[in-house]
């Protein structure tokens, strides 16, 4: 941006002009205004997806781009890939004894350095650096809603293989008791911490901090307790019902589905954590909820799962 003068003023006048601020790679800006305050900084604290001050710049002419899912992904075809070796050797005997388990072990590693790499830069480093945020509420929502619905076809090929096993001869081989009161019990936390979280974001969005932060640690613990319930079941299983993943094919499906959804659930308690932990140092409100609404959006779409999960592999077993 240039000012110039009229064109009958001598060169001796005024021919100031005023060249544009130095552009940072983070897209903020650090020149130096009118006043001699620096622009694009905000000295009330960081800016970012979950704050109102953001500088002024295009939006839709920002790019993100991001290695991180491309890492997560590598380690879930690992993840993946490894665990169906490894029951293709239990089942054929062809392939050496460690290489699936190798490969699943090597992907749950590449995976979880994905996702942590992925929530850091999305979630904590706005936080810690006061990067600026190129993307809108609505931009974080909507992939979101994208990521959940490719999520789903995870899910749906193992109930799938499920479906299948129950074409065949009915029950493959003796069940443990699936549907006791643990299931029931833990079914009722989770849908709970679902109801905790909902109400948790109405407060946020009325200014109740208060109460907010109360309804969002209840989440968490709520959370951490449905994943130990689970971790018990499993224990339960394997030590006092000789069940495990070995044990068949309704074996495999059993701990493919309810080990997919902990995973999953374990993922959603780590999300909430770190709301948590940046709730408390107040980088929330009304207006500064994307990373609230996309994790709850996350946590309610586990919570369905579990649901479905529940009717069509502990009940429908048992019919």
């Amino acid at each position: 941006m240039t000012w110039r003068t009229d064109a009958s003023d001598s060169g001796d006048d005024v021919a100031a002009s005023l060249e544009t601020a130095p552009v940072r790679t983070d897209g903020g800006s650090h020149g130096v205004s009118s006043d001699g305050s620096t622009a694009g900084h905000d000295p009330d604290g960081p800016v970012g997806p979950d704050s109102p001050h953001q500088p002024d710049i295009d939006h839709d002419e920002h790019e993100h781009r991001s290695r991180w899912p491309l890492v997560a992904a590598v380690g879930a075809g690992g993840l993946y890939g490894g665990a169906a070796i490894a029951i293709l050797r239990n089942e054929t005997g062809l392939l050496p004894p460690l290489v699936g388990v190798g490969l699943a072990v090597v992907g749950t590693i590449v995976l979880l350095a994905g996702i942590a790499g992925w929530v850091d830069e999305v979630f904590l480093a706005p936080a810690r650096e006061g990067a600026v945020g190129g993307s809108s509420r609505e931009s974080y929502v909507w992939t979101t809603l994208l990521f959940l619905t490719t999520d789903v076809s995870t899910f749906g090929a193992l109930f799938i293989y499920y479906f299948f096993v129950r074409i065949g001869t009915w029950p493959p081989e003796e069940l443990p008791p699936l549907l006791g009161s643990l299931v029931i019990v833990n079914t009722a936390i989770l849908l709970a911490s679902s109801v905790t979280f909902h109400y948790a974001h109405e407060a946020l969005e009325d200014g109740n901090h208060r109460r907010f932060l109360g309804l969002l640690g209840t989440t968490l613990v709520l959370g951490i307790v449905f994943l130990g319930g689970q971790v018990y079941e499993y224990y339960e299983f394997v030590a006092h019902e000789g069940f495990s993943i070995t044990s068949g094919v309704f074996g495999t499906a059993f701990y493919g589905l309810t080990g997919l959804h902990g995973f999953h659930v374990a993922l959603g308690v780590g999300g909430i954590a770190v709301l948590c932990w940046r709730a408390l140092r107040g980088h929330y409100g009304p207006d500064r909820d994307t990373s609230v609404a996309t994790v709850s959006l996350y946590w309610h779409f586990v919570d369905f799962v579990w649901v479905f999960l529940v009717l069509v592999l502990y009940v429908g077993a048992t019919v």
